[in-house]
């Protein structure tokens, strides 16, 4: 348990770019993604061992997702969340997202399918996958300035964004 997992994150972060020349978030050794405000990363050693940082004052009742309330694509991001910062399985997320997109693209909003074709981006990514087939999805939506707004405060962390999103109309 640290004070402030961000600082751990970061000189993690720089120390592997100065290493490896880029941040690894597959293989051994690799990183999970840090999102603003979160509680926790891990981080597997060239042996394969998992580090745990947890922020002290972390929340007793920490929301795992699972929530009654959500449905369509809300519930398969929360899925997803859950999958890749708690359990590290970025596969399992990946699959689910795809699994969620096509079942439930047509009832979802603008704003939902593009924040989900996003992390389809950056899951096919990070797991060697292409990345067109989510790109085109994504630059084929019309945007309005309040889609992206969202998308980009909910997304703003992701590296490429601002070249994945098309303009707002």
């Amino acid at each position: 348990m640290v004070d402030a997992v961000a600082p751990y994150h970061a000189a993690f972060v720089a120390a592997m770019r100065r290493v490896y020349g880029k941040v690894l978030a597959s293989g051994v050794p690799r990183i999970t993604r840090y999102r603003p405000g979160a509680s926790r990363f891990t981080l597997i050693d060239p042996s394969g061992n998992s580090i745990l940082f947890i922020q002290r004052d972390e929340p007793a009742e920490l929301e795992y997702g699972g929530s009654k309330k959500l449905t369509g694509l809300a519930k398969a991001l929360d899925n997803a969340r859950i999958l890749r910062e708690f359990k590290n399985d970025d596969l399992q997320a990946f699959r689910a997202l795809k699994s969620a997109m096509r079942r439930h693209h047509a009832d979802a909003s603008v704003a939902e399918r593009a924040i989900v074709l996003c992390h389809l981006i950056d899951l096919a990514t990070v797991l060697g996958e292409p990345t067109d087939p989510w790109l085109a999805d994504l630059r084929g939506l019309e945007l309005t300035i309040d889609d992206r707004q969202r998308v980009e405060s909910e997304l703003g962390h992701l590296a490429g964004l601002q070249e994945w999103l098309p303009p707002a109309r």
